[in-house]
């Protein structure tokens, strides 16, 4: 690893080191990246174990050269249930893309497209981000997102745009069975095309002043509904009679 550093430095996205600070090797491997001025952070052992996929570490892991984009057809064929993902419309950040994928990781979403243009892929910055998630996830890169959404409406798959001017609840959007939620650009949301190729537009109600919430926020929650909707958890019913809108899950203020 350390020899990697000295000589492909300029090719490494991020370095991964164990927290094992007194460590002699993997202090040095710090110092290297310094000066090569390539990022490095410390994760627990766990954590490494999990990105090596298996594979013998010693404490650091890099991580290095052009993102393995995954066809489309992988994140259908998943073999864990229904499938869910996550369509990113034109999503230009690398922070909020970074953090839609470690979303789409922590709830267990099948996987998450992007589309080539006018978007950011899985960038240096999204991999830091996402911290490390990138690694476990598996993100298809697609020419044309509006198209996408059709072909996976012909595959069977609900999608669900969020939409702050929607009409609709997430929660009153039945979830459970194979679906994908599109997610907007930071500035207009969702494309008109992409919109109407949607099978259901939906909001996340909000009680402040606000209209919207950042795409990276947004898509955390919408995951989290799904995973809830996935789980079974039990919904309370009102007391009395009040707007459908106003409905928690347990556990949901």
């Amino acid at each position: 690893m350390l020899e990697a550093v000295r000589g492909r430095g300029a090719a490494l996205t991020v370095i991964y080191l164990t927290d094992d600070e007194d460590d002699p090797a993997l202090r040095e491997i710090a110092e290297a990246a310094g000066r090569a001025r390539v990022v490095c952070e410390r994760r627990a052992p766990a954590e490494i174990d999990a990105l090596a996929r298996g594979l013998k570490h010693q404490g650091a892991l890099a991580i290095a050269g052009e993102y393995p984009y995954a066809g489309l057809a992988e994140l259908l064929d998943d073999g864990r249930g229904p499938a869910l993902l996550v369509v990113c419309d034109e999503i230009q950040d690398p922070h909020n893309l970074g953090a839609i994928v470690r979303s789409a990781v922590f709830f267990g979403a099948t996987g998450v497209v992007i589309g080539k243009d006018r978007a950011v892929g899985v960038t240096p910055g999204a991999v830091r981000a996402s911290a490390g998630a990138t690694e476990r996830a598996r993100v298809a890169r697609v020419t044309n997102v509006a198209e996408t959404v059709r072909a996976l409406g012909g595959e069977g798959i609900r999608t669900v745009g969020l939409d702050a001017t929607a009409e609709a609840a997430l929660w009153d959007v039945d979830l459970r069975g194979p679906a994908a939620l599109v997610v907007g650009s930071e500035g207009r949301g969702l494309r008109r095309l992409v919109r109407a190729r949607c099978d259901t537009l939906a909001r996340l109600p909000g009680v402040g002043t606000l209209d919207s919430l950042n795409a990276s926020v947004a898509c955390a929650l919408a995951l989290y509904e799904a995973h809830a909707q996935r789980s079974g958890e039990p919904v309370d019913e009102p007391a009395q009679e009040e707007d459908p809108s106003h409905r928690r899950r347990h556990g949901r203020r």
